[in-house]
């Protein structure tokens, strides 16, 4: 169990720090108040779990340690639905409607669509 944590905290770890670096990079110098930032990590994010829960479909491609590394650790520290929750309740607040609805329904349809495609990548490779 300990071995586990301690995997899965690292993953969280790495995919904190690459999850603030994408919205400072992708906000940096943008005046628009939509999340850029947390929408792209989200996406990316979703295509990630896509191919780690793909490759570990294949059999022994992928270990269980190496699968709680990658989807539970990178991907749970990488994403970022707290700040997806937060930034639709500021949204809301401030009655930017067309805004929430963008970031819900974009999150929703491209997040879906991102890990389908990184399923069928790996399926299209092994």
């Amino acid at each position: 169990m300990l071995r586990t944590i301690l995997i899965v905290g690292t993953g969280g770890f790495i995919g904190s720090i690459m999850r603030y670096l994408v919205q400072v990079f992708v906000e940096k110098g943008l005046t628009s108040t939509f999340p850029w930032g947390t929408f792209i990590a989200n996406m990316v994010g979703s295509f990630i779990i896509g191919v780690v829960f793909a490759v570990a479909q294949k059999g022994n491609l992928l270990s269980a340690e190496w699968r709680m590394f990658l989807a539970v650790g990178i991907c749970g520290g990488f994403t970022t639905f707290s700040s997806f929750a937060y930034n639709n309740l500021s949204m809301l607040k401030e009655q930017a409607y067309g805004q929430f609805i963008l970031n819900v329904g974009g999150s929703l349809v491209f997040g879906l669509l991102a890990v389908y495609l990184g399923m069928i990548l790996i399926r299209a490779i092994l």
